[in-house]
């Protein structure tokens, strides 16, 4: 009999079995991290390090032909971001999100979640924040603010830090984020099309408190910056963006079975 974990035994089996077994108890927000997590996450972030597009059975994809860029993605009715889901149990949900060049998936937050994203191929930027608590007398500094907040949004401004901007591709580790850090992050395409499988646990779910919400910085970020560490801003709420969207389409990878 064969060992679980051989070589007959696909990277994308093992990483889902490792999800299932980091992900059955992990802290929630304020909560510290026990031995067993760690070690467990730990183990996660190592087979994530190692996966490639090819395991995936996915094909780098090239950049799209002038005429295609000519105007924004949603004026041509094709979705800038698709997934492929792999599989998603009461744990954890795992997938591959594929951005065309130029795409950015907006800033959103996780509430209460913790997650993996591992670059299969292209590069990204990926800025990471954290909301603050609001000090007392703390308001925001409005003559900083292009273009003003109107007064109705006011009340709904979020003390926040930036906390890391970094570019990532095939060859890094990969960008983790718990309930209490890097917990908020916007991911922008650089220079191509990009790819990242994408674990995140527990699984986006409104009913159960944990929907997806996206901002808008207010004050000056320099989100372009190649590398920026905590810097203070300040985010609003907003609906998706319009230009913003998510297709689907066929997972051609290795199946998991939990």
């Amino acid at each position: 009999m064969m060992p679980a974990d051989s070589t007959m035994t696909s990277i994308v089996q093992r990483i889902a079995r490792q999800a299932l077994v980091t992900f059955r108890s992990p802290p929630g927000p304020g909560e510290e991290a026990g031995k067993s997590f760690l070690e467990n996450h730990n183990k996660l972030k190592s087979l994530m390090t190692e996966v490639r597009a090819a395991d995936l059975k996915l094909v780098p994809r090239r950049a799209e032909d002038g005429s295609a860029r000519a105007l924004p993605y949603h004026h041509h009715g094709v979705p800038p971001v698709t997934y492929m889901h792999i599989c998603e149990t009461d744990q954890f949900s795992m997938g591959v999100f594929l951005l065309k060049t130029g795409a950015s998936i907006p800033l959103h937050d996780h509430p209460g979640m913790h997650g993996v994203l591992k670059v299969l191929y292209g590069k990204v930027r990926i800025s990471c924040f954290d909301r603050l608590e609001r000090s007392c007398g703390s308001a925001p500094p409005h003559a900083h603010l292009p273009p003003p907040v109107p007064p109705a949004q006011v009340g709904s401004l979020r003390r926040s830090v930036l906390r890391s901007s970094a570019e990532y591709t095939e060859e890094s580790g990969p960008c983790v984020l718990s309930p209490d850090r890097d917990n908020l992050h916007q991911i922008d395409a650089v220079d191509g099309p990009t790819a990242f499988m994408d674990i995140l646990a527990p699984p986006y779910d409104p009913e159960d408190g944990r929907d997806c919400h996206y901002y808008k910085v207010v004050t000056e970020a320099e989100l372009k910056a190649v590398e920026q560490k905590e810097k203070e801003v300040w985010l609003v709420e907003i609906s998706q963006p319009p230009n913003f969207w998510c297709g689907g389409e066929p997972y051609p990878g290795p199946q998991v079975s939990l």
